[in-house]
């Protein structure tokens, strides 16, 4: 029996094997990662709700099955998963960490997660994340703050920092995110896990709680590269409950990903280094690593060739007006009539349904969801439609244009994740300009809904990981998973294994072994 120290180390695709040699089962693994998360969380507080009881009944669900059964499974079946709470859990609390959902407990699964169950995949427990995954920091969380693994005084990134940071400090050895503007790969860069935002309608959103709808994504965060893959492809295909699902089935990744990783050759291939998405405004460790990580992909044969997407320096602020457009349409829905928090106006106020409304807004949003709705509202009224939202949708099919230039030159794009490593709590919660700036990179593949992924490139000047982000084509996923894999191959090979065994993990020194 592997102790617990050394099993929750261990990627989701090295426990699926251990599974699989019947060296473990599914209650091990469950067992050992609840163990860590009672450990970790007094710290890290990446878990809203921790489903135990439900958990290991799950895993004992998988390890009655004949082997036979567990044949027919997918490969990571019998691993547990964590989840962001952006995406609805039947019979589990789903809050999108805003008082405004607190206490809803849905009546149906998303279908990511229906997926996940028929895979049986334990569910671990809802991460926290930014209140409607509206943030870079984690730090709009209604309900509370979480730190990163790397040090606990800064922010794990956002909006989906729960996820990641769980994934980072062994509290869950896979999990799952959203994605409307980097909210899982930038988070990915800050905490040295590896995140990926499948082609838009690559998953299906059935069951995420809508912020833009135009621009979410599910998408998985892990370890390893082909760990991702493997849940991708799981969870990835054709929904009719979404209209915006793309009707053909996942493609092979993890096929990409194996081959990437074992065999890392890279000739033949095209990497297309975007001027616009590295330079000024990028922290210099970022930018060595980065660097340091292109000639990596030389070594391997890739021809690196230099692309310019011109209207990339326009894509923050045509985000920034599409984005809110949608959220303060999707979150009128919460109005206190039908579900959720319901606040009713004083007695010397007139007891009416728009005061109702007007009360339970107040107290039910936080200080960044007001301002998006604010904004957005705004830029959809009669006068500045088309100045504003209009003029934006038209920097939206420019950018997409770039990216299909771009992919006329080069097989796959890459650039720095995020402009810097992970900032201190506080450091720009007064400033949502310099908060904004952090999706500078991500943001673009939102927009044009390409696929693209965060690796981890190595640790900055101040010890913080640094993120390295991939792009493919639209509907091509699998172009980015074999340089990825091969990248993060070579690159664990110079540190003499993976970026977490500098990571000091305090939490785990007194688990049982």
């Amino acid at each position: 029996m592997t102790d617990q120290n050394e099993l929750v180390k261990l990627s989701a695709t090295e426990m699926a094997a251990k599974l699989r040699a019947k060296e473990i089962s599914s209650r091990d693994l469950v067992s050992a990662e609840l163990d860590v998360i009672d450990a970790a969380e007094p710290s890290i507080k990446a878990f809203l709700k921790v489903a135990g009881e439900a958990a290991l009944e799950q895993a004992d669900a998988f390890d009655n099955l004949s082997d036979d059964e567990k044949a027919e499974l997918p490969e990571l079946a019998g691993v547990p998963i964590a989840i962001k709470d952006m995406i609805v859990t039947k019979g589990i609390e789903t809050t999108a960490a805003s008082r405004i959902l607190e206490g809803w407990i849905p009546p149906y699964d998303a279908t990511v997660i229906e997926k996940l169950k028929v895979a049986h995949m334990p569910i671990l427990g809802k991460t926290n994340l930014d209140e409607f995954a509206q943030g870079s920091s984690t730090e709009h969380s209604a309900f509370q703050r979480t730190s990163n693994p790397w040090d606990v005084d800064r922010v794990p990134g956002g909006s989906g920092g729960g996820s990641a940071a769980a994934v980072s400090a062994f509290e869950a050895p896979i999990a799952l995110g959203t994605d409307t503007g980097g909210s899982i790969r930038q988070p990915g860069a800050l905490t040295g896990t590896v995140g990926v935002k499948p082609t838009y309608g690559g998953v299906s959103r059935f069951g995420a709680i809508a912020m833009a709808s135009s621009l979410d994504q599910i998408g998985p965060v892990s370890r390893t590269v082909l760990d991702s893959a493997l849940l991708q492809e799981i969870i990835g295909g054709h929904d009719r409950r979404d209209s915006t699902s793309i009707p053909e089935g996942p493609r092979p990744m993890v096929a990409a990903a194996r081959d990437g990783l074992n065999n890392r050759d890279l000739k033949g291939m095209k990497v297309g280094l975007v001027k616009e998405l590295n330079g000024d405004g990028f922290q210099p460790g970022v930018e060595a690593r980065f660097h340091e990580a292109v000639k990596k992909l030389e070594a391997m044969g890739a021809e690196v060739v230099e692309v310019s997407c011109p209207h990339f320096k326009y894509a923050l602020g045509a985000y920034y007006i599409i984005m809110p457009s949608e959220v303060s349409s999707n979150l009128a829905r919460y109005d206190g009539m039908r579900y959720g928090l319901r606040v009713m106006p004083p007695e010397d106020v007139p007891q009416t349904a728009a005061n109702m409304m007007a009360y339970t807004r107040e107290a039910g949003f936080g200080d960044e969801v007001k301002r998006r709705i604010i904004l957005g509202t705004y830029a959809l009224s009669a006068g500045y439609y088309d100045a504003w939202y209009g003029s934006a949708q038209k920097v939206r099919t420019l950018i997409i244009d770039d990216f299909r230039k771009a992919f006329e030159q080069a097989d796959v794009l890459v650039s720095p994740t995020s402009p810097s490593t992970a900032f201190k709590f506080g450091e720009k919660m007064d400033d949502p300009l310099a908060m904004y700036m952090n999706d500078i990179a991500t943001i673009p593949a939102n927009l044009a809904g390409v696929p693209a992924m965060s690796i981890p490139a190595g640790l900055s000047d101040d010890g913080l990981p640094v993120g390295f982000q991939f792009i493919a084509p639209q509907q091509r996923d699998e172009v980015m998973y074999k340089p990825a894999a091969a990248l993060e191959a070579a690159l664990e090979e110079d540190w003499n294994g993976p970026i977490w065994q500098s990571l000091k993990t305090p939490w785990l020194d007194g688990l049982n072994k």
